[in-house]
């Protein structure tokens, strides 16, 4: 019987040798050693936390959060190093949903024709 965990680990090392883990990583240093951008990406950050786990809890979105959020993402989008690091996770996310429609193929064919 084959161990997944073996070969999702053996992925997870390869995933961190491709171009745009490695592009992000480079990115994240960037913003890491300039103070601005980083104040400013934590608090965007913290911002984003903050809606997501009240939506999650189903509490009502205030107007005042909902303007204070897109000031804050404007803030740090203008920002060209928080920028760049956006973008560079976005190259990777695309890795990663190509990676799971690929994982759930199997599953897909099996509800085929049902």
């Amino acid at each position: 019987m084959i161990n997944i965990y073996n070969e999702i680990n053996a992925l997870e090392a390869t995933f961190r040798k491709t171009e745009e883990f490695e592009a992000l990583q480079e990115a994240v240093a960037v913003v890491k050693a300039d103070e601005d951008a980083l104040k400013l990406f934590q608090n965007f950050r913290k911002v984003q936390m903050n809606l997501q786990e009240k939506q999650m809890a189903g509490e009502e979105l205030q107007e005042d959060e909902l303007v204070y959020a897109q000031k804050t993402a404007q803030l740090a989008q203008q920002n060209e190093k928080i920028l760049a690091m956006l973008e560079a996770e976005m190259k990777l996310s695309s890795v990663i949903e190509e990676v799971n429609r690929i994982l759930v193929k199997p599953v897909q064919a099996l509800y085929e024709g049902i």
